[in-house]
């Protein structure tokens, strides 16, 4: 669970405060300092196996993208900023950002092809706070993998099953597709990344 810190500050404030160090993450959600709980050993092994295959992927293609560890999202305007599970920046764009050199701080649609969460027990986050704020950001494709099958029915069925919804921007709205199983993943921003839901579900039972 997460829990949320009484006492509404400004961005500047939560990047101000924010600890270093401590093994704790801490997001702002709307003015409000959340503490996020630890990640199980699942998450963090979707996230590892994703953390290999993306970067790869860019290499193979010579793109001018990285993935960084530890960035703020900040939605423009808006006191919150979000530590993404795996966030692909476009290196090009990064110029832009007034808060990159001394804050690691992207607001633009511009700068981030990709995000990606992987969904824990906040899952309501990913599912409708990112979502809006990513869409709103104008961020081209947006990953929520639900490989535990955590989120509500209407996202993932009833009986519910583990998803993984890729979310595209088209006309300024997310256009939802859902893949389970072995249907391959299909992604505007890597067409040609060979993925499969249950490859990702199943990352960690590769060293098994």
């Amino acid at each position: 669970m997460t829990q949320a810190i009484p006492k509404l500050v400004t961005f500047e404030e939560f990047v101000n405060w924010l600890p270093e160090n401590t093994g704790v993450r801490y997001e702002l959600h709307n003015g409000s300092i959340v503490e996020m709980a630890q990640p199980l050993g699942d998450h963090e092994e979707v996230k590892g196996f994703l953390g290999i295959e993306i970067p790869f992927e860019i290499k193979r293609l010579g793109l001018s993208y990285i993935v960084p560890n530890q960035v703020i999202v900040r939605p423009l305007e808006k006191d919150s900023g979000y530590f993404p599970d795996v966030l692909v920046l476009n290196q090009k764009n990064l110029a832009n950002e007034p808060l990159w050199k001394k804050e690691s701080t992207v607001s633009l649609g511009a700068s981030i092809p990709l995000v990606i969460e992987v969904v824990s027990t906040n899952w309501r986050d990913d599912y409708h706070l990112k979502f809006a704020d990513y869409e709103e950001m104008g961020i081209a494709e947006y990953w929520i993998i639900d490989y535990a099958a955590l989120g509500g029915r209407n996202f993932i069925g009833n009986p519910k099953q583990p998803t993984i919804l890729v979310c595209n921007l088209v006309d300024g709205e997310y256009q939802i597709s859902k893949f389970r199983d072995d249907t391959p993943i299909v992604s505007q921003t890597f067409p040609e990344l060979h993925l499969t839901p249950n490859q990702i579900f199943q990352a960690g039972l590769i060293s098994s």
